[in-house]
C-alpha cells in the first residue's frame, strides 16, 4: 500500500519551497507576494495542528456550562448559548462563562495572530 503524505505534510513542503526555494528568488511585489502565501500557509497549518483540539474543547466548555448532553452538535451548543444569554438566563456573572468565552476566543487568535501583542497578556 502506498503512503500518501499528509494534507500537514503537504501544506509543510509547500510552505518550505517558498521560504527555502522561491521566495529568497523574488523581488518586489513577486517577494511580498511569497511572504503573504507563506504567511497564509502558516495559518492553515496552525488550523491543522490545534483546531482539534481547540474545538474538543470549545464543545466541552458548552456542555459543562449549559448543562447540556453530549449528542448535541458544536453549533447547536453555540445557538444554545446564544439565545439563554439574549434571553438573559446566562449572563457575565454566570459560572464559568467568562472563562469559557476567553478560552473559545485565545484558541482561535492562537490559530489566525499567535504573535497578537494581546494575547501574550491575555494568557497570564
Amino acid at each position: 500500500m502506498h503512503d500518501q503524505p499528509s494534507v500537514l505534510e503537504l501544506v509543510s513542503a509547500v510552505k518550505s519551497f517558498i521560504d527555502e526555494t522561491a521566495g529568497p528568488q523574488l523581488t518586489g511585489h513577486a517577494a511580498f507576494h511569497a511572504r503573504v502565501a507563506s504567511n497564509a500557509l502558516a495559518t492553515v497549518l496552525r488550523d491543522l495542528e490545534q483546531r482539534p483540539d481547540a474545538e474538543a474543547q470549545e464543545r466541552q466548555g458548552l456542555i459543562d456550562l449549559l448543562g447540556a448532553s453530549e449528542d448535541q452538535t458544536t453549533a447547536d451548543l453555540n445557538r444554545s448559548l446564544s439565545e439563554r444569554i439574549q434571553a438573559g438566563s446566562i449572563t457575565i456573572d454566570t459560572p464559568g462563562l467568562l472563562d469559557h468565552l476567553k478560552r473559545t476566543v485565545m484558541a482561535q487568535v492562537e490559530i489566525d495572530q499567535p504573535r497578537y501583542s494581546g494575547l501574550k497578556a491575555a494568557k497570564s
